[in-house]
C-alpha cells in the first residue's frame, strides 16, 4: 500500500530531468472520427501508464457532458479504472463541476477513490457546468443555473465538511457521514485511514483564483482555453493567498495545450483536428474529433480561419525541441509551479507519442 503523505507533499510535485517544473497530464478522453469510446478509454490507460513510467506528476480527467468527441462525463469512474492500471501516478479530476452534483455524492465518490488508491487522489473542483445550459439544467434538475454558480463557496464548504467529517453539533448534517471516510477511523475498532484527497480549485477567470487564495488552496488555471486571463488570474491568486493547513505558500498549475511530433508539419496536421473540433463546438455543432485529412480538406470561411488561427496560436506544437522551448517560455511568463499538458488530436498514437517525445526533450527518466 502506498504511503500517505502530508497535504503539502500530495500537492507539490518534483520536476524530473531538465523540466523547469513538474509536468502533468490533462486528459479529455477524446473520441476521434472512426473510433469508439472504448478505444478512447484504452488510450487514456496507455497515456497514464506512459506518464507514470516517464515521471509525469499527475493525470487528471475533466468532466464534460453532451459532447460526442469527449468521453469524460464520469471522472470518478474513469479514475477508478486508471487507478487499477497504475501504481504511483497521482490521479484526479480537472475537474468535477461542483454545481452539477450534491456535495455528499462527490465526497463519497472521492472517498472511494482514496480507498482504492491511498495518497494518490486529487479532487479538482470547478463552478462551470462543463456543458451547455440545457444539459446543465438536465444534470441539476433546475433551470436556476446561475444560482448554482453563485452558491459555489457554500457548496465547497459543505463538501469540505463531508470530507473531513466535522459538521458542528446541531448542524442538520452532523449525523451524516461520507463513507468511505474519516468516520471509519473513529468508529470502534476502526482502522480506516483518515486521509482525504486534497482539494484544488479550477478556474478560467478571477473568481476561483481569489477564492483559492483566500482559502489557502492550490489553484489550477485553464490557460489552454483562456490564455489572455492567465497572468491576471495567477496574480490575483498569489495576491489573495493566505497560508492554511494545506499550503504555506501559493501553488498554481496551468493547463497547456501542446503536441510534439518528429515532424513539425505532422504536428500542425494533428493540432488542426483539435482546432476544427473546437470551432464546431463553439458554433453549436459538436461532434467527434475529425481526422487530419478531414481537417485539411475543410473549407474554412474567413471568419472560421480567424478563429482557428487564434486557437492554434495558443497550442504549443512542433518538434520536441520546439515544444520544449514553448513550454519553457510559457513557464517563465506565468511563473506557474506546474504545467499540465493536454494534447487534443484525432489519433491515439499521436497523443501517446507526444507525451513520450516531450519527456525525451526534457531528459525525463525512462526505466524501460
Amino acid at each position: 500500500m502506498a504511503e500517505v503523505n502530508t497535504a503539502d507533499d500530495q500537492i507539490r510535485g518534483t520536476a524530473q530531468g531538465a523540466a523547469p517544473v513538474p509536468l502533468s497530464v490533462l486528459d479529455l478522453v477524446t473520441v476521434g472520427s472512426g473510433r469508439t469510446a472504448t478505444q478512447a478509454l484504452r488510450t487514456s490507460v496507455d497515456i497514464a501508464r506512459l506518464a507514470e513510467r516517464r515521471g509525469y506528476h499527475r493525470h487528471w480527467v475533466a468532466e464534460h457532458h453532451s459532447m460526442p468527441g469527449v468521453a469524460s462525463s464520469s471522472p470518478a469512474v474513469i479514475l477508478a479504472h486508471l487507478a487499477a492500471h497504475t501504481e504511483r501516478l497521482r490521479l484526479g479530476s480537472g475537474g468535477v463541476m461542483l454545481p452539477n452534483h450534491a456535495p455528499l455524492v462527490i465526497a463519497e465518490q472521492f472517498g472511494t477513490l482514496e480507498a482504492l488508491a491511498p495518497g494518490r487522489i486529487d479532487l479538482g473542483l470547478g463552478r462551470a457546468p462543463g456543458t451547455d445550459g440545457a444539459t446543465a439544467a438536465a444534470l441539476r434538475r433546475s433551470e436556476r443555473l446561475a444560482e448554482g454558480a453563485d452558491d459555489f463557496p457554500q457548496q465547497l464548504a459543505e463538501l469540505t465538511r463531508f470530507l473531513d467529517d466535522d459538521f458542528p453539533d446541531g448542524h442538520p448534517y452532523a449525523r451524516i457521514h461520507a463513507v468511505p471516510g474519516p468516520i471509519q477511523a473513529t468508529s470502534p475498532g476502526g482502522v480506516q485511514s483518515p486521509a482525504r484527497p486534497p482539494i484544488w480549485l479550477l478556474g478560467s477567470s478571477g473568481f476561483s483564483a481569489r477564492l483559492a487564495g483566500t482559502l489557502g488552496l492550490p489553484f489550477a488555471f485553464a490557460h489552454h482555453f483562456s490564455a489572455r486571463h492567465t497572468i491576471p488570474a495567477l496574480d490575483l491568486y498569489r495576491d489573495s493567498f493566505r497560508p492554511s493547513e494545506v499550503l504555506d505558500a501559493p501553488y498554481a498549475l496551468i493547463g497547456v495545450a501542446a503536441l510534439a511530433s518528429d515532424d513539425a508539419r505532422e504536428a500542425r496536421r494533428q493540432v488542426l483536428t483539435g482546432a476544427l473540433s473546437m470551432l464546431r463546438l463553439r458554433t453549436g455543432r459538436p461532434g467527434l474529433i475529425p481526422t487530419p485529412e478531414e481537417a485539411e480538406a475543410y473549407a474554412f470561411s474567413a471568419l472560421e480561419r480567424e478563429f482557428t488561427d487564434g486557437w492554434l496560436a495558443n497550442v504549443i506544437h512542433g518538434t520536441p525541441d520546439e515544444v520544449r522551448t514553448g513550454l519553457d517560455d510559457l513557464r517563465k511568463r506565468t511563473g506557474a509551479d506546474e504545467l499540465m499538458i493536454t494534447s487534443n488530436a484525432h489519433g491515439a498514437e499521436a497523443r501517446v507519442r507526444s507525451y513520450g517525445l516531450i519527456a525525451d526533450a526534457y531528459g525525463m527518466p525512462d526505466p524501460a
